[in-house]
């Protein structure tokens, strides 16, 4: 009985960009590509919410933005790179959670015709799922879910996809538990598809059979 329980059991450890996982890698942005301010952290907090609000537009209307040529790709992935950088903000982290960008970063991951800005949005939402404080009752966290789930299941073996986007469905999944331990009544959004689970427990059994082989 003594055995079953330890005190690793107790502390919290993070699934993306967890070194003990994987090895992170360096962010950094082009500050002369970004075509707009590179605010930190302090400086968004200290905005007021006009400055705000036209902060939040600027980078809804780049990332809605079309990809015509290699250079509108570049300009879209150096912008989620600054967006990694203040994500791990925990008050950035909650209030970028339940703006706008969150459902701009979910159509990234859903329509963007380059993968690798899928990547980075996912990555995104990663950060900000892992750091937020207080999740907001309207923020589609299920339509994150089922579409992370559905690019997993499309791309089952490509390892590299999968390493991309499977920390960021744990770090959702792990949020929606620890914030519905707070609530009584959870919203319908917070509602996780069977089909998360399916894929998540198809993952562990595949990577389980790797390990053996």
């Amino acid at each position: 009985r003594e055995l079953i329980y330890t005190e690793s059991d107790l502390i919290i450890t993070p699934i993306i960009d967890n070194p003990k996982i994987m090895k992170p890698i360096p962010v950094r942005f082009d500050l002369k590509t970004l075509h707009m301010p590179a605010h930190s952290a302090e400086k968004l907090l200290s905005m007021k919410d006009m400055d705000w609000n036209d902060f939040l537009q600027q980078i809804c209307s780049l990332l809605d933005s079309v990809e015509k040529n290699t250079g509108a790709a570049r300009s879209k992935l150096n912008l989620l790179y600054y967006l990694c950088t203040v994500a791990v903000h925990k008050e950035v982290a909650s209030k970028l959670m339940s703006s706008q960008l969150f459902s701009v970063l979910i159509q990234q991951l859903r329509a963007a015709a380059n993968w690798d800005i899928r990547a980075k949005a996912a990555r995104v939402i990663g950060l900000l799922a892992l750091h937020t404080s207080e999740l907001g009752e309207n923020v589609p966290v299920s339509e994150a879910i089922t579409i992370l789930t559905e690019l997993i299941r499309e791309n089952f073996r490509n390892s590299k996809l999968k390493q991309c986007l499977l920390p960021t469905l744990g770090e959702l999944l792990y949020l929606v538990a620890s914030q519905e331990g707070k609530k009584e009544h959870p919203r319908e959004c917070w509602v996780v598809p069977l089909a998360a689970y399916t894929v998540l427990m198809r993952c562990l059994r595949e990577g389980v059979r790797l390990f053996h082989c």
